[in-house]
This record gives C-alpha cells, structure tokens and sequence, in this order.
C-alpha cells in the first residue's frame, strides 16, 4: 500500500511579518472559526478604525489557513500606492512570490497604456494566470483606505467580477469598502466583518492583557475592558504603560489610577494618551529617534544611525529596534530580502509621531530628508532616495540620481520604475531636463499614446539648442520608431537620410535603435543583405559595461531582424535558427528581454506555419495572443492573427479563422493601420470565394478597392506592400469569374516587382497561380513550365504552406506533375513531401471539427453567457457581440472563455455546433 503523498507546502507572500508574539497574543476561537469556516468564500471585507484588531486577526486566520493548502500574498497599502500602474507592480510583485507564472502574461501586459482597456487586459491575464494557480489562493489587500484613485477601484472591480474559484480576496479598511459586492452577496460569496466583530470579548481581553503582563486581577481586566470598549489598540497601550509603571514601581499591582480617566476607545482618544502617557516617558534620544524615522515608510538599525547623526552606532540602533518591538510598542518587522532587519511603525503610532515631526522648524524637517535621501542613494534605494530628496527640497539632485541611472534601470527592462520615479520631482525640473523628457518620450511610445509622443517630440526639439546633436538624433530615432509604430514606412523613409548622420557621442542605446530602424527600413526596400551587415557591424552595445540585449534596441531585437531579413527571402529555415536562439537568449533574460521574446515567437509563428505545422502555430501563439496585441509592433501583430487564422482554417475551424482576420481588421481599424486593414481584408476575400461565397467576397474587393484609392493618392509607387496584395486578390477575383486573360495580363508586373524586391516566398506563389491561369487558358505546357519553375524555387527555400496556399487548382497540378516518372527525382521527393498521398488538395476543403456529444453534461450558462452564446451562434465578432451587450471587449473574451469551459469545447466553431446541438 502507497503512502499517501505530503501535501506541497504553502506559500506566503507577505510585506507583513507578524510581530514576535502575535500568535499567542490572543486566541480569537471564534472569530477565526467563522472566518474558516467562510474560507471558500470569495470575498472578505473587514472594515474598522485603526486599531481595532483587523491585521492581527487576519494574521491569526492566515496560520489557520496555512495547515489547509492555501497560498496567501499580503499587501500592505500605503498612500505612495494611490497610482495605477505603481499599485499593479506591486501586485503582480507579490502574487510573483507565491508562483511566478501566476503573473507571467500580466507583467508583459503591464504598462502597455495606462487607458481603462489596458488594465482590463492585465486584469484579465493575471486573473487567468490564478486559475491555473493548482491551489487555493488568499489575496489579503490591507489598508484599502489609502486607495482613492477611481481607475484602481475599477481594476479591483474587475478583479472580483472575474476571480475564478481558487481566488478569495481580503479587504481591510477603516472606511466604507468603494467597490460592488451586490452579485457576490447574493450568491453567499462575501463574508463582512465590522468594529461590532472586531472588538475583543471580556474574556478575550483579559487573555490578552495576561499575554502582555503575565498576570492580572479579574477585576482589573474587566474595568480595562471596560475603558476600552475592547479596542485593541487600547488594550495594547494601556498594558505598555502599565508595564513600564510596574517595572518603575518595583511590581506594583494595581491599576494607575490615570487609566480611569481615560476611555482609550478611538484614534482621537489613543493619540492623547500615547502622548501624555507613553511618548512622554521614553528617553529623549528615544523620542527624538522615533519622531524622525515617521518620515520613513520602513526603516533599519544604519538608517536609524544616519538619521540620528551617529552612524557609527549601528549597534547601538540595532538593540534599541529589538528592545521597542519586545515592548510592544507599535513597531512591527517587514519582509525584506535584504541583510538588514527592517521596520515599520503602526499607523496610529505613526500619525501620532508625524504630527509631532510637523511640528518642527523647516530646518529639522530639511535635515531629516537630507540625511535619509543621502542615506537610500548611497545603498542604491532609488525609490526611497528620491521620495526624500524631493522632500528635502533637493529636485535638483534628485533629477541627477535618475539622469545617471536611467539607462541601469532600462537595461533591466525597469522603464516603468523610472517614469515613475521621474513624475515626483516637480514638471519644472522635468521641463528643464531633455534627458528625462526622452524618458518621457519613451514612455508614450511604450504604452502607445502616440497623439502625446508626437506633442512631446514637437515641444522638446522646438526648445533644444541646435548644437545639441545627441539629443536632436535621440528626437529623430524616436520620431522613426514612432513611424513605425504606426505602420507609416513611407514617414520613416523619409528620416533615413538624418538616421545616418549619427553624432559620434550618441550613446548604446540611441545607436541600438537607429541601427534596429535602419534594418527594417532596408527590409522594406528589398535590401536584405544590407539589412544584415548594419546589425553585423556592431555586434556589442554597452551600457555601463552591461550588454545592452532586451529592449527595442538590444541586439536580441537586431537578431530578430536578420531572421525576419531571411525569412522575407523565404530562407525560413535560417530564420527559425535565430528566431529560436533568440527565444532561448530571452527567456535566460527574463522581463529585460521581453521585446525581442515577443518579436520572436510572433516570427517563428510564420515559420512553423510555412513548415505546414498549423497545430505547433496555435500552440505557440493562441495563449499569447492578448500579450503579443498589445505590445508587439503592427508586423508583429499582423502575423500573430494572419497565422492563427491560417492555422484555424486548415484545421476546419472556419468561424475561429474569420474571428482571426476580424480581431486584425479591428486592431487596424482603431490603429489607423491602412497596410493591415488591406491584408485582413484580402484574406477574408480568398476565403469567401473559397467558399463560394462570392456576394461576400465582391463586398470586400470593393472595400479594398476605396482602400487601394487613397494609397494611391498618397504614394506614387506603382506598386508598394498595400497595392500588391490588393492586385494579388483583383488577380483571384478575376479567375473566380474566369476572366483568364484579363488576370494574365495583371501577374506578369505583379511577379517583375516582386523580382525586384527579392520577394522569392511571393514569387513562388505568384507563379503558381500564373500556372492555374495559363492552363484555364489553355496554355498547359507554359502551365507545367510555371509550376515546375515554383517547385524549383520552392525547394531550394524550404517552402511547403506557400505553395499549398496558392490555389487548390495549382495544388492539384503540382500532383500531377510529381506523378511524372520524367520529373526530376529531387523535385519529385519534394513533391511526396509536399503533397504526401491522402492529404487533401483543396485549401478550403477540411473537414469542419466534429461537435462535442451532445449527451455530455454541462454546467449551466448565467443569462449573460446565453445573451453571448446566441450572439456567437449569429457568427458575430468579439466586437459586435460588445457592442449589442453593452459590453467592452475583454469582457466579451471574458465571458467566452467561461462559456467554452461549460461546453467542454476550444472555440468558437465547437461552441456552435454544440449550442445546436443543445438547442440553447
């Protein structure tokens, strides 16, 4: 017989250490058994002044919890968190630390727009990163209060509607909790606690009181309980000073009589006690110490010596902190991966103490930041050192700190870090530095506030000397990349002249992301070669002596792009070497190589479909596709859906291939992305009339036509990227109608520009599809010459989807000809491998997916989901179903991916078939 296996054991991930003690402080039998009890529940509200027992209590609950196999990750919130994106980093930071693929999706999406539908994107793919969490997992928001930003109430607002069943969500506040829980109280899943539920009992009290003195009168339990309504911060205060009093008086049992005056009952009444009863007892350089370190958020035994002006009593410090916290007296250990043992203050102690410090002349408060700003700086605390500089009335200094580490920190793929630190020295001193407003600058970009870049790139280079050349060439690679960002190549084109007059002081960074652009503006120009060379003639970028790999403009991202340069040549089996070193390099280089991962596995998609692998492309790219939308390029982007797409379709999955091409036409419609609209719309054209749904098909060759007018108008290329594909479905809209001649006399300048671009993936098919015209013609020998002329060409690149995607005719015809005992036998082994026997030769001829049983049962749909469901049912897109419903998009995705879970299905094609068969 097997013994049964030990449970994993459970995390915690906790900015909250309990205090020495805290578990035999008071045993809270049955407040924590009601809260067990409801630990299946979703969401806790405990709601109280501060004081009243609600951290100790949960801490209580929490090693209950811990024996049962939950994971709990504590946040302890403080006014500093009152901003989106610093409150979503310190989430995902503390959820990382129970299971760090928890947040992998969310921390990509995290900082890619600050608008209301970005952080429902991370919402989302952190929510989605819980439920596969294998364990139950308890997220403990402490201190809500502090929290007023309305953007962040909606995000935790999102995070209860859609916690899955695995997530239990704890708020503490001293105010009314500002979010909805009307749908989870009706389903029984909330459990709120109160002041009425907090306050201690009498006997609880006085075990409490026995707990901190060792030993006390009944009746003296029972008056203390009393005078304090037991609130434990009264309880706790009292048996501080009675203790302290015991101790002066040599074991004098009896109550002070001080403590019946006083009803210690509230924050009010607390703060005048501690000051007259307690503050008021300590040793002046006690005092003196306390008062300056609530300017801290945390402090430590050097921080303490520092601010005191004694640093060579570090010692001295460190035994003064462990004497206060054996005392009781409000000073509680924090979490920290540092040698150092850290501290904070409770917060009624230090709103007590922070009075007090307000107090002082300016010229104390001054000498306090100083020391503890030069105190962070000097052991690499940026965060903390510029909060005090700037409290210190040193922007200036502070603005140098981040001036110097900037480039660190973006190296490490900390942008988000340093913008932040950037937006707390005064606009002024932002205004007067071009350094930070480039980080700025860098930022809209970033998170694709492309409307803003383009003020701020207008406003700093209208006010930059022109002697500043580094700074105008930053401008001016910005300013490309900014293009690019926007699919404008011919805006990009245009500052290529200025990209290559390179200051010779330019730093790693700036020449990384000129020599990136450079790359991709040759590509565009069918200089492949090039394209290359740029990146091989400087191999190594530096800053600070580190390789500069991830971002925009590592080298990583340089590799990428030699890749794609080959893969645009159809070299698809050099591409897939680098894309995939690439992918290994990125991972080993965690979130700082979070660009080029992205660019590359968007790349190796187009590979592995090119290979014929349509499984391994939905494989690798359906679960990213949330992340690669939002942060990717446009070409990126454009082959992530133009791929899935491909992929769905040839697997028979005909509604997930349009939603595909859709999700591109929306993505490029909201973007202004004229280049991608043309390429969804020309794949929905081929797929309608491979479907013989012409009507549809004329409606969308008609849209791109209005499309392929105003390129024209604007670009006065015969041919550009836009007007080839919109030439190459004119082409197959022409044969659909058995128009031959006309299409023949259209692919033969088709086919000369893609010669002159190189473009051998294109030319390959293009001559395939020449072979379909010229054999309806009735031209089979020059048919055969075409078709033998793109088996050639395809072999020697490593081809297989381009050639099976050209036209189910020219499929069929290259099976004829591989069954030619006269054909080459190289060429003939190529076409076995190509078109292996009993595989299909009609592109749009797979079988549809066959639908679920429909005796299995299911879990029932809420109203919504059948609101959804036969909206899905209509074959309507994310967008539309949104719009009827009321909905935003990610909800949409939100409410589907529930619906395919109760179906038991993948995707939309199942989910319809089985609604049918359900008839829902």
């Amino acid at each position: 017989m097997s013994a049964t296996p030990t449970p994993p054991k459970p995390i915690v991930s906790t900015k909250l250490v309990p205090p020495r003690g805290a578990g035999r402080v008071v045993a809270r039998d049955k407040l924590i058994a009601q809260m067990l009890e409801a630990r299946r529940r979703r969401c806790f509200v405990v709601q109280g002044p501060a004081g009243c027992g609600k951290t100790t209590a949960l801490i209580a609950w929490r090693q209950a919890l811990l024996p049962l196999g939950f994971d709990v990750a504590w946040l302890t919130l403080t006014p500093e968190d009152n901003e989106p994106t610093r409150l979503i980093d310190y989430l995902l930071a503390s959820l990382a630390q129970v299971d760090a693929a928890i947040t992998h999706e969310a921390a990509e999406l995290a900082g890619h727009g600050i608008d209301s539908e970005a952080v429902e994107r991370t919402v989302v793919a952190l929510v989605r990163g819980i439920a596969r969490h294998p364990r139950d997992l308890v997220l403990v928001l402490d201190d809500l209060h502090q929290l007023s930003d309305a953007r962040i109430h909606e995000a935790l607002q999102w995070l209860l509607d859609y916690s899955p069943p695995n997530l239990h969500v704890v708020l503490t506040s001293r105010t009314a909790v500002p979010l909805s829980l009307a749908r989870l109280r009706a389903q029984g899943l909330v459990l709120e606690l109160d002041l009425r539920d907090l306050r201690f009992s009498q006997a609880e009290s006085e075990r409490f009181l026995q707990a901190q003195l060792g030993t006390i009168d009944h009746r003296d339990a029972v008056l203390l309980h009393e005078l304090t309504d037991g609130w434990v911060a009264g309880l706790q205060l009292y048996a501080i000073d009675w203790k302290k009093r015991r101790q002066e008086s040599g074991g004098d049992a009896k109550v002070p009589s001080e403590f019946t005056r006083a009803h210690v009952q509230d924050a009010k009444t607390f703060a005048s006690y501690f000051e007259r009863e307690v503050l008021s007892r300590l040793a002046p350089q006690e005092l003196e110490l306390l008062i300056s370190v609530s300017t801290c958020n945390r402090f430590c035994a050097p921080l303490c010596a520092a601010l005191a002006g004694r640093p060579e009593a570090v010692q001295d410090m460190a035994a003064l902190l462990a004497r206060l916290e054996a005392d009781n007296l409000f000073i509680v250990p924090v979490e920290s991966t540092e040698r150092e043992t850290w501290y904070r203050l409770h917060p009624l102690l230090r709103e007590t103490l922070r009075a007090r410090f307000g107090r002082r002349s300016e010229a104390r408060r001054l000498h306090v930041h100083v020391a503890a700003w030069q105190w962070f700086r000097t052991h690499g605390l940026l965060d903390e050192a510029v909060r005090h500089a700037v409290q210190a009335g040193e922007s200036s200094a502070a603005a140098d700190l981040l001036e110097r580490s900037g480039y660190g920190l973006a190296v490490r793929g900390e942008l988000r870090k340093l913008i932040g630190l950037v937006r707390q020295l005064p606009p002024e001193e932002v205004q007067s530095r071009p350094l930070l407003r480039l980080w700025m600058i860098r930022l809209e970009l970033y998170s694709r506030d492309f409307d803003a870049c383009v003020a701020s790139i207008a406003s700093l280079r209208a006010q930059l000397p022109e002697d500043d050349a580094v700074n105008h060439f930053t401008l001016t690679m910005l300013q490309a990349t900014l293009a690019i960002q926007r699919d404008d190549i011919g805006s990009a084109m245009n500052l290529l002249p200025q990209l290559l007059q390179t200051p010779a002081d330019a730093d790693a960074m700036t020449i990384g992301g000129r020599d990136n652009i450079l790359s991709w503006l040759y590509m565009q120009r069918g200089e492949y070669e090039r394209a290359r060379q740029v990146q091989l003639d400087n191999p190594t970028r530096l800053i600070d002596g580190v390789p500069l790999l991830g971002t925009a403009s590592g080298t990583l991202q340089g590799r990428c792009l030699i890749g794609l340069s080959y893969a645009m040549q159809g070299q698809m089996t050099k591409a897939e070497r680098i894309y995939r070193d690439v992918l290994r390099e990125a991972e080993l280089g965690g979130s700082a190589c979070t660009d080029p991962r992205h660019l590359a596995t968007a790349l190796l998609g187009e590979v592995l479909y090119e290979q014929n692998e349509p499984e391994a492309v939905r494989q690798l790219l359906e679960d990213r596709v949330e992340v690669l939308e939002r942060v990717s390029i446009p070409d990126s982007v454009l082959r992530l859906f133009y791929m899935l797409s491909a992929a769905h379709w040839i697997a028979g999955r005909r509604l997930e291939s349009f939603a595909c091409l859709e999700r591109l036409e929306d993505y490029a419609t909201d973007l202004g992305l004229d280049r991608l609209l043309v390429y969804s719309l020309a794949s929905q054209m081929y797929r309608r009339l491979l479907l013989g749904e012409h009507q549809q098909a004329e409606e969308l060759l008609q849209r791109l036509e209005e499309l392929g007018k105003r390129q024209t108008r604007s670009d006065s290329e015969p041919f550009n990227e836009t007007a080839v594909i919109i030439e190459r479905v004119r082409i197959r809209w022409l044969i659909a109608l058995g128009k031959f001649d006309a299409a023949a006399e259209r692919i033969d300048p088709l086919i000369a520009w893609m010669e002159s671009r190189s473009r051998q993936r294109l030319i390959a098919q293009m001559l395939l599809l020449r072979a379909v015209i010229e054999s309806r013609r009735g031209h089979r020998p020059v048919a055969r010459e075409c078709v033998i002329s793109a088996l050639k060409l395809g072999h020697r690149l490593g081809l297989r989807r381009t050639l099976l995607d050209a036209d189910p005719a020219a499929t069929e015809m290259i099976r004829q000809i591989g069954s030619d005992p006269a054909l080459d036998p190289v060429l003939a082994f190529y076409v076995e491998r190509l078109c292996p026997p009993g595989s299909s030769s009609d592109v749009g001829a797979a079988s549809a997916p066959a639908s679920p049983s429909p005796t299995a049962p299911i879990e029932a749909l809420s109203e919504r989901e059948l609101d959804v469901v036969r909206l899905l049912a209509q074959a309507l897109p994310n967008k539309k179903i949104a719009r009827t419903l009321g909905l935003s998009p990610e909800t949409v995705k939100w409410h589907l991916k529930n619906i395919y879970g109760k179906l038991g299905v993948s995707g939309r094609d199942e989910a319809v078939a089985r609604v049918r068969d359900l008839t829902l």
